[in-house]
């Protein structure tokens, strides 16, 4: 089994927060505005804006999506694996030039999407290229082997077309 790499920081647990929904929340909140709100994080020179509304209860969309599953933006619910990584968005983006982070563009309903995709753990950092600033899209795990191989299948490609090996 592979090592993680030492800028990863650790998973932030449910359990380490007694099973406290608002407590834990407001843990994994605090994380995310330490890395996106209160720092000015940078993408290959870009500052990284945040989508911030709809806010609700007080926090970002962006946070939302980074912790919540759903295709219906109503209907999302947590997802206790998204929350436990909350702390991975910004190092992946920060380490996108190593070489356990897989990097590539890519066209998603009519935008330019960014793909950051920690393959040893299946986690995938999507940003939203916006031209003079990028946007922290959303970044969950990616649990379906189809899917897998698909995102593996679509790197591959970019960097055929790009005339790098991949």
């Amino acid at each position: 089994m592979s090592t993680m790499p030492e800028w990863l920081p650790p998973l932030v647990l449910f359990s380490d927060y007694n099973g406290d929904w608002d407590v834990y929340l407001e843990a994994i909140y605090a994380y995310f505005r330490q890395d996106f709100v209160d720092s000015k994080p940078v993408f290959r020179g870009k500052r990284l804006g945040l989508k911030r509304h709809p806010l609700a209860n007080g926090k970002e969309a962006t946070f939302w999506h980074m912790i919540q599953q759903g295709d219906r933006e109503a209907d999302r619910v947590p997802d206790f694996r998204r929350c436990e990584r909350i702390r991975w968005p910004k190092p992946i983006i920060e380490h996108d030039g190593d070489e356990v982070i897989k990097v590539w563009w890519n066209q998603r309903r009519g935008e330019r999407r960014i793909c950051l995709w920690f393959e040893q753990e299946n986690y995938l950092v999507i940003l939203a290229d916006r031209g003079e600033y990028i946007l922290p899209w959303t970044a969950y795990l990616v649990e379906q082997p189809h899917r897998q191989r698909k995102l593996q299948r679509e790197y591959e490609e970019y960097c055929r077309n790009r005339g790098r090996k991949g």
